[in-house]
């Protein structure tokens, strides 16, 4: 079995920051995740640098003391489970932070690298998208994962969702693509994901064990004005890959709510 976590963070922006990364961490301790993904990683833009940067994307964004991946890798780590860890930086968010994606994994990645997937590439710009992909073994298969943020129906999802699967076309290894995708279920976007030539299913609409169903709650940042629950948050797999159990978490009943997101996990065989 293979377990597998995404979340939108929204990171240093709640109310008890500290508390919602500990808590996380707790989860994980729990969970025992094979590779997480992870959205709205942040940094502050005048935090200090860190000089030996624990990671190997090329061409990457200088990594700060304060990157949410990084204190939550080491939080892990010092209540005793290790996590190997990639960030991929897109733009600047709030006008305080560096804000990207991220993927942890407890096995080391055998390759990374960020794609650009917006038309646009402007730090300063909001629309700036960049998708994770790695791969890295699990239960002894080889998987490519993906962490990606993406923009809503109206904002150019398409094309982005286009450039994502341009870089994944010639992929052979079974694919996790994991994420906050701005777009509800049985809408365009996700019809859109769904209908794509690499060959992909919802695990949540696929698992044999289901629990939870929205993952965002009336209106966010991103979604103003809403009034309806919306799931935007998806693990997307490989048609070959049989998935056994899909749970949103972090929703305020079962665990605590530590995001403007819920979480979502997955197990599959």
């Amino acid at each position: 079995m293979a377990k597998f976590l995404t979340l939108n963070t929204h990171s240093w922006l709640g109310e008890d920051p500290k508390w919602a990364l500990e808590t996380l961490g707790k989860q994980i301790l729990k969970a025992d995740y094979d590779v997480i993904a992870l959205q709205e990683i942040n940094q502050r833009i005048d935090s200090a640098k860190v000089l030996n940067t624990p990671y190997t994307l090329k061409n990457q964004h200088q990594l700060h003391e304060d990157n949410y991946a990084l204190k939550l890798v080491e939080y892990l780590k010092e209540h005793g489970l290790t996590y190997h860890f990639t960030w991929a930086y897109s733009h600047i968010g709030y006008g305080e932070y560096h804000e990207g994606v991220a993927l942890l994994s407890k096995q080391p990645f055998s390759s990374e690298k960020s794609v650009l997937t917006s038309a646009v590439d402007d730090e300063y710009n909001y629309h700036t998208r960049r998708a994770l992909i790695a791969k890295t073994t699990v239960a002894g298969k080889e998987l490519c994962v993906v962490s990606g943020h993406f923009s809503w129906w109206k904002s150019d999802f398409k094309s982005e969702w286009q450039r994502l699967e341009q870089a994944l076309a010639d992929e052979q290894a079974p694919l996790i693509i994991m994420g906050d995708f701005n777009n509800p279920e049985n809408t365009l976007g996700h019809d859109l994901v769904l209908a794509s030539s690499l060959g992909l299913k919802d695990s949540h609409l696929a698992a044999k064990k289901v629990t939870g169903g929205p993952t965002i709650l009336q209106d966010i940042d991103g979604w103003e004005n809403n009034d309806k629950a919306l799931r935007i948050d998806f693990i997307f797999v490989s048609q070959q890959l049989e998935v056994k159990e899909s749970h949103v978490l972090f929703d305020g009943k079962k665990s605590p709510l530590i995001s403007d997101h819920f979480g979502v996990e997955c197990v599959i065989e």
